[in-house]
């Protein structure tokens, strides 16, 4: 049997091992890949669904699926998703069939990859070779859901064989080499050659023997040879083909104001169409995506421009459903004779925004600017322009507007576009606040005064003033009529002050709040919700709750709309560092702010920074983190103080990546007052941890204070840590080792199994010691190499007292006896003692030799 391996391997994949949902297949165009995969989903006799990706819809959000969704869909993508996922469920359908995955829009690609991990379908797909495949179709193959199957022509003998099988006859050799040498093997090639020259009477039966002869016979190429075909159709056939190439799929509905059912029957019949019933709808698709670039081709612009012009005048019969349906019309309209109102291309655009789909909704907002839009329209190009990282575009469109000439509501609009583009992508505080102040002095409508109190709820946070910021944030999420801006500001303000502040039920009541009003914010705002939520969750220690919001946000952005994988990066960063993840969260930040690099002074890159360096501090790459947090100390005096005493614990974590532990206790308990001073129990719980891990004792009882105010599980075990080590208790800080990995929080864990090792073998306990240290180093390797004051001790064995091991560690780095008893605050001579005194404990001579001892137990191999 033809294909008879390849069908098997397939059939395999769909009844095979678990963990494996089916089959990706590669190919060129018109190999075989669609009618193989058809071939092996017919013999598992199971309900099948099939779906494909077509170049004219592969920038609409669940295109691919649009027909099994029910309407109206909701516009925030992460909602949308999680509706598609169900409906298609409500399917249930056994397999899922994609061709041409290459060309599916990437929430479409998405889907495919959540049904696939959880397994309730099989899946067998097709892609053209060479072509870019989306990044989470490429992972299934890759980590083994689905098999990769190349798909090669056919040999000369089965390509003879299946024109043979086709004709019902033999075909003589002569023309058997002719068809070979013109098809190359390629399915489609053999199928068009021979239907077209059966049709232009060119393969003709001659005493039982098929014959070739004419100039079709040496067509060397696909297009020509289905181009020569095509024109050969009735004009009514033609044109129908024609209107479906430049919006394809198609309703049959709409389709039907063109075309008559005669000719869609006509076209269907000779295997070029073909109809996909759906819930309530019916939609046309080529049987090949081929046919429709070959149309595409042959077609002009004044031609392509006319058929768009058609469609979208059947289209005005069929209002759109929803979104995707309305950003669909407006592009197609872009690009044809029909006169769209800025209204309608607004109100396409802010769809766009929302779907994440940036280029298109650029696209459009300047076609409603040009169609008069006004303030509406380029509020709208403003906010695409910002996403792009294309903020001095966005402020010179913005600042074209004259404030005294604009009405309260277009104020309002105004100010909160220019406000989100100076704080959080020009990272110009004093501006923002100076739009905020003249918002507050000239808005007194209730209504649209309640969004200048939730922008201001946004400042507040970001200048530290959490009180103030939840006090701003009650006030608006109290009115009823708050619009779901406001509501989404205040969300973000009073969310993230919650956080900081350790108000965990909060920050929860908020995050629940935000998530009604998803639909309707754009994704900037979207974002500060998420980071507002995930930065609660991982405070807490509920890292499994915070992994699957960020996840939330990673899945919905395309690798091509860089800022907003940035940012999803941030998210998934931060949750990555609570776990101890940190060789993982160090490459996805490098690769964020390298991408970013021209929006260096954005206030939102703060917390890419600070996860960053944080990494490198753990990781031991003090030269690469120094100068992250030089410019972290700059970024959060201009931009966002809230991020000060975070930055604090980052300029301790360096200090102990320097070597210099006891300036790393002082620079943490520092950081700890500081964030007291304005309410961030949270991070001050977190510095003061730090400052333990580090060994410092006197923080100890400040630490069982601060964990019984904030509550939850991560401030519990803090203090049962701080319990264990206060009462020299090697099993009780074991214990809380063992806490810490239970929620995820390796880095604690890493440390606390540390400091259980030393309690142990201070007091003679050492199997347990030796217990201790074991896990210690597990977890350090876990956490991709650890390298803390507390892991160098266990890991070094090394009888040094902890100043000499500090001294040691800046003698390594260089400095003389002189700057090491400046850093320390101790005389010079001290420095020396000390010094002497290593020398008789490690038997070395010479400074050089305890630089090559320590070297050697740090193993320093840095980044990258």
């Amino acid at each position: 049997m033809r294909r008879g391996k390849e069908l098997a391997a397939i059939q395999a994949s769909l009844q095979g091992r678990p963990g494996q949902c089916g089959t990706l297949l590669l190919g060129d165009a018109g190999v075989g890949k669609t009618t193989l995969a058809r071939m092996a989903a017919h013999t598992l006799r199971t309900a099948a669904v099939w779906v494909a990706g077509t170049e004219s819809a592969r920038d609409v959000p669940l295109g691919v699926f649009a027909h099994l969704l029910a309407s109206p869909m909701p516009t925030d993508p992460v909602a949308m998703l999680a509706a598609a996922f169900h409906a298609v469920r409500r399917e249930k359908p056994a397999l899922i069939g994609v061709d041409d995955v290459h060309l599916v829009d990437h929430l479409s690609a998405t889907l495919l990859h959540q049904l696939a991990v959880e397994g309730s379908v099989r899946i067998v797909a097709t892609a053209r070779s060479g072509e870019p495949i989306p990044e989470t179709i490429t992972a299934l193959w890759k980590d083994g859901y689905l098999a990769r199957l190349d798909v090669a022509p056919f040999s000369k003998a089965e390509s003879v064989a299946l024109i043979e099988t086709a004709l019902g006859g033999r075909l003589e050799r002569l023309s058997a080499d002719l068809m070979w040498e013109a098809s190359s093997g390629n399915a489609l090639f053999v199928r068009h050659l021979v239907e077209g020259a059966l049709e232009a009477g060119t393969l003709r039966q001659v005493n039982g023997v098929w014959q070739l002869r004419g100039e079709t016979a040496v067509a060397s190429k696909l297009a020509p040879l289905l181009s020569s075909r095509l024109d050969r159709l009735p004009d009514d056939e033609r044109r129908a083909l024609q209107l479906l190439a430049v919006s394809e799929p198609l309703t049959l509905d709409v389709m039907s104001e063109l075309v008559d059912s005669d000719t869609l029957e006509h076209a269907e019949r000779r295997g070029l169409i073909r109809v996909v019933d759906g819930s309530g709808t019916a939609d046309i698709h080529f049987t090949h995506s081929v046919i429709g670039e070959v149309i595409r081709q042959g077609l002009g612009q004044v031609a392509s421009r006319r058929l768009r012009t058609e469609l979208v005048g059947a289209m005005d019969l069929h209002p759109p459903l929803g979104p995707v349906q309305r950003v669909r019309r407006a592009e197609l309209a872009l690009h044809s004779d029909k006169t769209m109102d800025a209204e309608f291309l607004s109100r396409a655009a802010e769809d766009a925004i929302a779907l994440m789909n940036i280029a298109l909704a650029e696209r459009l907002a300047r076609a409603a600017v040009d169609a008069g839009g006004g303030l509406v329209a380029s509020e709208l190009l403003a906010r695409t322009l910002l996403w792009q990282g294309r903020a001095p575009e966005s402020e010179l469109i913005l600042a074209s507007f004259d404030p005294d000439s604009l009405t309260e509501f277009e104020l309002a609009r105004w100010g909160m576009a220019r406000i989100a583009n100076l704080q959080w992508s020009i990272g110009d505080a004093a501006a923002a606040a100076e739009i905020l102040k003249m918002l507050q002095q000239r808005i007194t409508h209730p209504r649209v005064r309640v969004g200048v109190d939730s922008l201001a709820a946004a400042l507040a946070v970001l200048d530290n003033r959490l009180d103030e910021a939840a006090e701003l944030a009650d006030k608006v999420l109290a009115d009823p009529t708050a619009p779901p801006i406001a509501v989404g500001w205040a969300v973000f303000g009073g969310g993230m002050a919650a956080a900081l502040k350790g108000c965990t039920a909060d920050a929860a009541r908020l995050a629940a709040r935000g998530h009604e009003v998803y639909d309707n914010i754009d994704g900037l705002l979207r974002f500060l919700l998420a980071l507002a939520e995930v930065r609660a969750l991982t405070l807490a220690g509920d890292f499994a709750a915070a992994q699957a919001r960020s996840g939330d946000i990673v899945r919905i952005t395309s690798p091509s709309q860089y800022r907003a994988r940035a940012m999803a990066n941030v998210l998934s960063g931060t949750v990555e560092l609570g776990r101890g993840q940190l060789r993982v969260a160090m490459g996805r930040l490098e690769e964020t702010l390298a991408a970013l690099s021209g929006e260096a002074a954005a206030s939102w890159n703060v917390p890419a920074r600070l996860i960053l360096a944080q990494c490198y501090c753990g990781l031991g790459y003090d030269s690469a983190a120094a100068p992250l947090v030089a410019e972290l100390r700059e970024l959060v005096g201009r931009a966002a103080t809230m991020f000060e005493p975070a930055v604090r614990i980052a300029e301790a974590w360096l200090a102990a990546a320097m070597g210099h532990v006891s300036g790393a206790v002082t620079m943490a308990l520092r950081a700890a007052d500081l964030a007291a001073e304005s309410g961030q129990r949270a991070i001050e719980l977190m510095a003061l941890h730090a400052a333990a891990r580090f060994g410092d004792k006197t923080c100890l009882p400040r630490i069982v204070e601060v964990a019984a105010v904030i509550g939850g599980p991560l401030a519990a075990i803090d203090a049962a840590h701080a319990t264990g080590l206060m009462n020299n208790d090697g099993a009780a800080v074991l214990s809380a080792s063992r806490e810490f990995e239970r929620i995820g929080a390796l880095l604690s864990a890493a440390d606390a199994a540390a400091q259980a090792a030393a309690l142990f073998d201070a007091a003679g306990q050492r199997r347990q010691s030796l217990e201790a240290a074991a896990a210690a180093d597990r977890l350090g390797k876990e956490c991709g190499g650890l390298k803390t004051p507390a892991l160098m001790a266990t890991s070094q064995p090394l009888p040094l007292s902890r100043r000499e091991s500090e001294i040691a560690h800046l003698v390594v780095r260089g400095l003389s006896n002189r700057e090491i008893a400046e850093r320390l605050v101790v005389s010079t001579r001290t420095v020396e003692g000390h010094l002497y005194r290593m020398y008789l404990k490690l038997n070395v001579t010479s400074r050089e030799d305890l630089r090559d001892i320590i070297r050697r137990a740090l193993d320093d191999d840095g980044p990258g």
